[in-house]
């Protein structure tokens, strides 16, 4: 049993403190997103030493209780989440994050390999456990590209791991139920760690973008 500490839930304004360290970090001025269109997420999660510990977030703000309440139930239910960190602990640097195991959703950056916007940009889209959960791209010669490395022990997902994400995951179930789609669902690439919200009229530019 996990020892258990007073954790907070609560979805915040991005104060001016926080604005300040995110500024040419995290956020960039840009045409589609906001500050006011952002939102400080508190959260508790069961770590891997199965002890209880005080996460923080960044999303857009559609979704901001949907996640508080998804994070919620992975707490109640003590599902394993080792990491949960803003992503200016780690410069913006996707790789860095992803190579700790953090967990995270906002960061304004491009999709790897592309110079397209990613869902994470819009804060409408959260990483879980990504060192156990990794992204997979065809490397154009017939082989991959495996994100993050040290993750390449962690392709076969058939292979019992309390951490994977997979079918029957309560991680999983809950994005899923909430109107999530999972990196894991798509055929080119694979994005294990991933889940994302096409929210009407949010993502719309995207499109432009593309």
């Amino acid at each position: 049993m996990g020892m258990h500490k007073e954790v907070t839930f609560a979805v915040c304004p991005i104060s001016d403190a926080m604005f300040e360290t995110m500024k040419g970090i995290t956020f960039w001025e840009n045409p589609w997103i906001t500050r006011e269109d952002l939102r400080y997420l508190k959260v508790g999660h069961c770590g891997f030493d199965r002890m209880d510990h005080q996460g923080e977030l960044v999303v857009h703000k559609v979704i901001a209780e949907e996640v508080l309440e998804i994070f919620r139930e992975l707490f109640q239910r003590r599902y394993p989440i080792e990491k949960m960190r803003l992503m200016d602990v780690y410069g913006g640097d996707d790789n860095s994050s992803m190579e700790d195991n953090n967990s995270s959703a906002f960061n304004y950056r491009l999709i790897a390999g592309t110079n397209r916007l990613s869902k994470h940009g819009f804060g409408m889209a959260i990483d879980i456990n990504p060192r156990y959960n990794p992204y997979i791209r065809p490397d154009g010669t017939g082989g991959v590209i495996v994100e993050p490395k040290g993750s390449e022990e962690y392709l076969n997902r058939s292979e019992k791991n309390p951490y994977f994400i997979k079918e029957g995951d309560l991680c999983l179930e809950l994005f899923r139920k909430h109107g999530y789609t999972w990196g894991g669902d798509w055929t080119t690439v694979k994005d294990y760690q991933h889940f994302q919200k096409n929210q009407e009229g949010i993502l719309q530019s995207l499109e432009v973008l593309q």
